[in-house]
């Protein structure tokens, strides 16, 4: 095969995988204090959805958040709302939280290994805090 006609048919391959990818919803507990602070997590595990987060939303609902990983610091430059930050390590267990972080900050946490960033209120309804260990779990498609 020439190279112009692999190089199509690896971009072919590119963008049917992607097509076919569907998006990961998970659901996050707190062993520690039984509680759960999400009931339909997006996945941000690709550059492109860690570089576009939760900007362009004006909310996020209740039970929604988005989990971004890798990752040890978030901003919230040109957000429209405040919103609660779980940071985690690489065994799930909570290393710091931080609470109505409005728009326009930065917050970081370098013994993280990922941040879950949740609806305003989610840490103090649930009273997450550091050392609570969390599981992750997938929730059923909608469109099965």
């Amino acid at each position: 095969m020439s190279w112009p006609r692999q190089t199509l048919a690896s971009l072919q391959k590119w963008l049917t995988r992607r097509r076919d990818e569907q998006e990961i919803r998970l659901q996050i507990r707190n062993l520690t204090r039984q509680t759960v602070l999400a009931t339909c997590l997006e996945v941000a595990d690709s550059s492109a959805k860690r570089n576009r987060g939760l900007l362009g939303r004006a909310g996020l609902a209740t039970g929604g958040g988005l989990w971004i990983l890798p990752c040890q610091s978030v901003h919230t430059f040109g957000m429209q709302f405040a919103i609660d930050l779980v940071y985690v390590d690489r065994k799930h267990r909570i290393r710091k939280v931080r609470s109505n972080v409005p728009p326009w900050r930065v917050s970081a946490c370098l013994t993280a290994h990922s941040v879950i960033e949740l609806p305003l209120n989610t840490i103090r309804e649930t009273l997450s805090r550091p050392g609570d260990m969390l599981e992750f779990s997938a929730i059923a498609s909608s469109g099965s």
